[in-house]
């Protein structure tokens, strides 16, 4: 294997010219570059990055952690987060925690022994000072864990209103809301207290369901809970659910049961992903600008590293994608 000696040797130069070249440092002609990646294909010479990102201080990779890349809306986001990094001349080491605490410390500290530039985290199950300690460019996504620290979500409590308005306008007035972990200091959580403040003030309590369990995203609990709320509470005629993954479940689950959907229940999800617009009936629902999310996430980081003043708070706004389940 040709190493960077080799490489100055044939072309005729010095070590230090190569790594010039390489790290596009000092004033080198065009000739000499030329000559010098012509000599790097010719050896078919690969530069070690490991190495050069410990000279540069810089590895121009970035790292996410989320809790399943196979949950539609993560796999979204995740797309999106990696097109901006590129965009940027970033590179992403991409993590799945699966909600598992040890699992996700794993993966922050290969991150750090990696030199990544940065850490984009929409997993959140390490205590807020495991966060704090690392000591390196961080944002959260739907989780404020300190005031050092930006995070990005979409304005879940909003998210919430426009749900219950929705509903309410359709004459709804026997409300269920499905919904995650309440337990978990997320963000989200907030898409349930707009939901419900909106509905009492209108004199209406909700039929509340919520997991229990870590594991918020486990898809195989979402037809037990539809299950749930169809049986003990038959009059429901609309339901808002927190994230369009479980809508469609709970689509399914009120099909199969003989009811009709928007006649006999109206249904809202979260997030517009793309699935939501592929269902049939098409699911109404709160969206999400994860783009929007993905690519301030990224610019954080890269300012971050630049040492430029940023905002801690970015709130996004959401709009209403209203399908036929309502």
């Amino acid at each position: 294997m040709a190493t960077i000696h080799d490489v100055a040797l044939k072309a005729g130069v010095s070590v230090t010219t190569v790594s010039r070249v390489l790290n596009n440092r000092g004033y080198i002609s065009q000739k000499t570059r030329d000559k010098v990646y012509q000599t790097m294909n010719e050896l078919n010479y690969r530069p070690n990055e490991i190495a050069r990102s410990l000279l540069r201080k810089q590895s121009n990779v970035i790292g996410l952690i989320i809790p399943d890349v196979s949950h539609p809306f993560f796999g979204e986001l995740a797309n999106y987060i990696e097109y901006h990094a590129y965009r940027n001349g970033l590179k992403m080491m991409l993590c799945n925690s699966h909600m598992d605490p040890s699992k996700e410390r794993e993966y922050v500290e290969m991150l750090k022994g990696n030199r990544v530039d940065g850490i984009i985290m929409g997993s959140h199950t390490l205590e807020v000072d495991e966060y704090m300690n690392l000591h390196s460019p961080i944002v959260t996504l739907d989780r404020q864990i300190g005031t050092d620290i930006p995070f990005i979500s979409s304005d879940n409590y909003q998210g919430g209103v426009m749900a219950a308005e929705l509903l309410l306008s359709k004459g709804r007035r026997h409300v269920a809301h499905i919904c995650g972990n309440l337990g978990l200091q997320m963000l989200s959580n907030r898409r349930t207290t707009g939901f419900t403040d909106t509905l009492k003030a209108h004199g209406i309590q909700p039929v509340m369901i919520h997991e229990t369990d870590l594991n918020v995203f486990s898809q195989h609990q979402y037809t037990e809970l539809v299950g749930k709320l169809l049986a003990e509470h038959p009059e429901v005629d609309g339901l808002f659910v927190t994230s369009d993954l479980m809508a469609i479940h709970a689509l399914k689950q009120i099909v199969l049961q003989g009811r009709k959907v928007p006649e006999d229940i109206a249904i809202v999800g979260y997030d517009d992903i793309q699935a939501a617009g592929y269902a049939m009936p098409g699911i109404t629902t709160i969206r999400q600008p994860m783009e929007a999310m993905a690519e301030l996430a990224v610019e954080l980081i890269r300012s971050q590293i630049a040492e430029e003043e940023i905002g801690m708070q970015h709130i996004l706004p959401v709009t209403l994608v209203e399908r036929e389940t309502t």
